[in-house]
């Protein structure tokens, strides 16, 4: 039996949506078994909080669980690998920190591209790193300490959360623009190395904001400046490092990736659910607290932000000569 043109037509168009129809259908199911959201940092870390944070809103609002996984190591090369890896069907979540984009350049052997094998999904929040010290160093101000470094080069160690980290790319900007010369300790991570800051073990460290806010709050550490182009209004009387180094800028943030792939459709509800969870008072209050600022956007807003963090450390990297350690 021949069919009329018209009906062919309308049975081939049905054939070609049917795929789409699939997609837009699981989405919209999305998720039916819990979620992986790996961390590539250990528990306690701003990145671990801001993580918890919002899988714990996503639980809430999917019906499923949203399982966090700490897995440290490499400067969470580890962690994006095994995102990279994974299927990409939304199921497998990255928790995107800064130190992706530094990672990019400083490693030559990575098994994977991060721009182009990870898909962005949303931001968290964004906070300003802060140059501290532990307070049995004899010093108040940023070019005191640079004084007190200079009087003895090589001497004075600078922590960092992880070689190749934000934390290590911004203490390496700050000894190019001050011309100091400072022992770099790297860490597994934000919480070790503030354990070993209050300590008294290391003298100096570029941290996240709100991983140190407690501390400097109970006078455990001295934070002489933030790393934001303006002052942090949770330290209002803590200079910004701009006003001593002009142009000095540099901003810890997390973010959510999936393997590149993964559908439009759960990529664009995850948005929304994010960025929903977000303007949430609540989650609001909880991101002041720690003394940073909520990262909304679209997937693509998120995007450039990466491409062009990528391209500011490139520079600082290439320049200061970084290599893993």
């Amino acid at each position: 039996m021949k069919l009329p043109r018209r009906q062919l037509l309308r049975l081939v168009a049905g054939v070609l949506a049917m795929p789409a129809l699939s997609r837009i259908a699981s989405a919209q199911a999305y998720p039916t078994r819990p979620v992986r959201f790996i961390v590539g940092w250990p528990a306690g870390g701003t990145t671990d909080i801001a993580t918890r944070l919002i899988a714990q809103w996503l639980s809430e609002r999917l019906g499923q669980p949203f399982v966090v996984e700490n897995r440290p190591g490499a400067a969470s090369n580890i962690a994006t690998e095994a995102v990279v890896r994974a299927s990409a069907d939304g199921y497998t979540l990255l928790a995107v920190t800064g130190t992706n984009t530094v990672n990019a350049t400083l490693y030559d052997k990575l098994s994977f591209n991060f721009i182009r094998d990870i898909a962005t999904i949303a931001g968290i929040l964004r906070s300003p790193l802060v140059l501290e010290v532990h307070p049995t160093v004899p010093v108040n101000s940023v070019p005191e300490f640079v004084a007190y470094v200079k009087a003895s080069p090589g001497k004075v160690s600078l922590a960092s959360f992880g070689a190749g980290t934000t934390s290590h790319v911004a203490g390496e900007l700050f000894k190019m623009m001050t011309g100091v010369h400072m022992l770099h300790v790297p860490y597994r991570g934000s919480a070790p190395m503030v354990t070993d800051l209050v300590g008294g073990q290391v003298p100096a460290a570029f941290d996240n904001l709100p991983a140190s806010i407690e501390f400097i709050r109970s006078g455990k550490l001295r934070p002489l400046a933030v790393t934001s182009a303006m002052r942090s209004q949770m330290l209002p009387n803590i200079p910004a490092m701009g006003e001593f180094l002009s142009g000095f800028e540099a901003s810890a943030w997390n973010a959510v990736g999936v393997p590149a792939g993964t559908p439009a459709e759960i990529v664009d509800k995850l948005n929304t659910e994010i960025n929903a969870g977000l303007a949430d008072p609540k989650i609001k209050a909880r991101i002041a607290d720690l003394g940073a600022t909520v990262l909304a956007g679209s997937p693509a807003e998120v995007g450039k932000l990466i491409a062009e963090e990528t391209e500011k450390w490139a520079k600082v990297i290439r320049t200061a000569n970084l290599k893993p350690e």
